[in-house]
């Protein structure tokens, strides 16, 4: 047996891979930067916050990996656009911005409505469609592959109290997820999410000091809880590499068993 050409580790590797990653500045899409660039992977860091993204590309160049900051809103077709365009070539996007305003429904504004649409379904369908055609530009695109990973949320698979726009928004990408699968598949352009649970970061921690919402959580998570930022990291790796050579139009759910009851 050749070992070499059987070494399933080398297939979670991204070198000679250039990836984007919205929502780069802070949590989920910081610590997929990192991890990816680790990988192997050149990194493209957008967000709104130039301040972050380059103190994050300095980091992960004084770590010996190769990181370029690209400040866009991703509200604005156009902004979005012109930053895809600017990058050579893209073999990975990690379509991660996004937002949540937790409220009853009846007091849901129709300014808020549209703030949290705009943001967790339309920029993700903007920015997903202009990293395809980035993609499909390559002449070798078919040989080489590419990859779409939507960072959804255990909200896209149940609902809860309080959070109606945002379940109704990831709900929405992971159908997108599944008709975007199908689509491009015949390109060998997978597309897959990561749905995860609750997460234990600086910006969630306000939430969690609070006792109810935090009992709340716990009581729902069979593995009585919160996710960590690596174990949401681990699956976004996963979905973009090699190793999920034969994965597309469906979900990674990273709930602790949320949704399993």
């Amino acid at each position: 047996m050749d070992v070499a050409s059987n070494d399933i580790a080398a297939r979670f590797r991204l070198d000679n891979r250039v990836a984007l990653i919205t929502g780069a500045g802070r949590g989920i899409g910081r610590s997929v930067a990192i991890a990816f660039a680790q990988a192997g992977a050149e990194v493209w860091l957008t967000s709104r916050t130039q301040s972050e993204l380059e103190t994050l590309a300095g980091e992960i160049k004084a770590a010996g990996g190769r990181a370029h900051p690209a400040p866009c809103d991703v509200t604005d077709a156009q902004a979005v656009n012109k930053m895809v365009a600017a990058i050579p070539s893209l073999d990975i996007l990690i379509n991660n911005a996004g937002m949540n305003l937790p409220e009853p429904f009846v007091d849901v504004s129709e300014e808020r409505l549209d703030r949290v649409m705009n943001l967790n379904v339309r920029s993700m369908f903007i920015v997903a469609q202009a990293a395809v055609r980035k993609m499909q530009a390559a002449a070798d695109r078919k040989a080489r592959g590419g990859a779409i990973v939507n960072i959804t949320s255990q909200m896209g698979h149940v609902g809860a109290e309080n959070r109606t726009v945002y379940c109704m928004t990831k709900h929405a990408i992971e159908g997108l997820t599944k008709a975007l699968g199908v689509e491009l598949a015949p390109q060998n352009i997978r597309v897959n999410s990561v749905a995860p649970t609750f997460v234990e970061t600086p910006m969630t921690a306000p939430m969690f000091a609070k006792g109810d919402f935090s009992q709340w959580v716990h009581e729902r998570i069979p593995m009585g809880r919160l996710g960590q930022l690596d174990e949401v990291v681990g699956a976004v790796l996963f979905a973009a590499s090699p190793a999920a050579s034969l994965m597309t139009g469906t979900s990674l759910i990273i709930d602790g068993g949320w949704t399993a009851r």
